[in-house]
């Protein structure tokens, strides 16, 4: 069995309008999301074997709020790539990698778990993925095949977390 957590990008800031999309740090609000976020990956021992993350700036500092120190694949192609592009890099990952995180940007983190993810939704959490992937969601996938044959409805998902469900949990 792998698992695939798919992890969005944490708010990021707007206060600079002219710095490059690319160089946008994270927002107060975001990097007190990471600490919620990274809280979370702590007490759910979610401990990814592979990181891969865009090359983005709140992308870097997102995984460095949820991962400290955790080595990571950058790979700027990630930044602006489709669901479908991400999804073939996934197909790269080696079968001896069970556990990976994706960090990354919308609408391709959506559209990835919404493409993955088969029409069974036991508990109702599809719903609330298909409703919205705000910045900071973090989506577990399992899946039974290997990397290269990962596919639409090969995934199921086993978890989902907001930062705003996050905020509420003691």
């Amino acid at each position: 069995m792998h698992i695939l957590y798919v992890l969005r990008h944490a708010k990021s800031s707007w206060d600079d309008p002219p710095l490059d999309d690319h160089e946008r740090p994270l927002a107060p609000r975001g990097r007190a999301a990471v600490k919620l976020l990274a809280e979370h990956v702590r007490v759910n021992g979610i401990a990814p074997e592979e990181v891969l993350c865009s090359s983005a700036r709140r992308t870097l500092e997102t995984l460095e709020g949820v991962l400290p120190g955790h080595q990571a694949l950058i790979e700027p192609e990630l930044y602006r790539a489709s669901a479908q592009e991400v999804l073939e890099r996934l197909r790269r990952v080696p079968d001896h990698v069970n556990s990976l995180m994706l960090v990354g940007h919308n609408p391709a983190m959506h559209a990835l778990v919404l493409g993955l993810v088969g029409p069974v939704d036991a508990d109702g959490e599809m719903e609330a993925v298909r409703r919205k992937f705000p910045t900071g969601a973090l989506a577990t996938l399992t899946f039974a095949c290997s990397w290269s044959e990962l596919a639409p409805a090969r995934a199921e998902l086993t978890a989902y977390v907001r930062p705003k469900g996050l905020e509420h949990r003691d």
